[in-house]
């Protein structure tokens, strides 16, 4: 398989990658995670990641791959994006709590003039979480770089997920075989 250039600091994109044995570098872009009023729940994530892979690849080779990802939670019709600070990550586990909301992340592939993007949207149930748990969750895992303020791997997942319909490893951050099988069609 061709090394692909991640446009991507996380760390949970990079260990996914690795462990699905695809060669890599990394390459962090410098860009903002905004988004036009009035886009698609499913479009934002795909917008983002689509930003992130443009900014890469003027400094790349034209044949490289570039591979971006961005992942969103959406409660209702909220976007739920990642805590500044430790009673936002609070607030927003609370509103988590006991709720089912949607993890989409979406993704975009570019190789010179070419692109394939698409996201992937997971249903994600919490039991309901006493704010001692979540107190505890924040404390100790400090889940500032997260959506939503949890990492379904992490302690948080173990005990308070009930249940997901849909793919775990894009709750993680990547839909990872989603991924490898566009890749196929370069």
């Amino acid at each position: 398989m061709q090394k692909i250039i991640l446009a991507s600091q996380s760390p949970r994109r990079k260990q996914l990658l690795e462990w699905a044995a695809v060669p890599f570098d990394i390459r962090v872009p410098d860009t903002l995670e905004d988004f036009p009023p009035n886009t698609a729940l499913c479009d934002i994530p795909v917008h983002i990641a689509r930003q992130k892979a443009l900014a890469i690849q003027p400094q790349v080779p034209e044949t490289s791959i570039v591979l971006a990802a961005d992942t969103v939670v959406v409660l209702g019709e909220q976007v739920i994006g990642k805590p500044v600070h430790r009673e936002e990550a609070v607030s927003m586990l609370w509103a988590l709590s006991g709720q089912v909301h949607r993890v989409i992340t979406g993704v975009v592939l570019r190789k010179g003039n070419e692109e394939i993007s698409f996201y992937d949207s997971t249903e994600v149930a919490f039991h309901p979480l006493t704010l001692e748990q979540i107190e505890y969750y924040v404390d100790q895992y400090k889940p500032y770089d997260k959506a939503g303020a949890y990492a379904i791997q992490e302690w948080i997942g173990v005990v308070g997920i009930r249940y997901i319909n849909g793919d775990f490893y894009n709750v993680m951050g990547l839909p990872v075989s989603r991924v490898l099988q566009a890749l196929r069609k370069w």
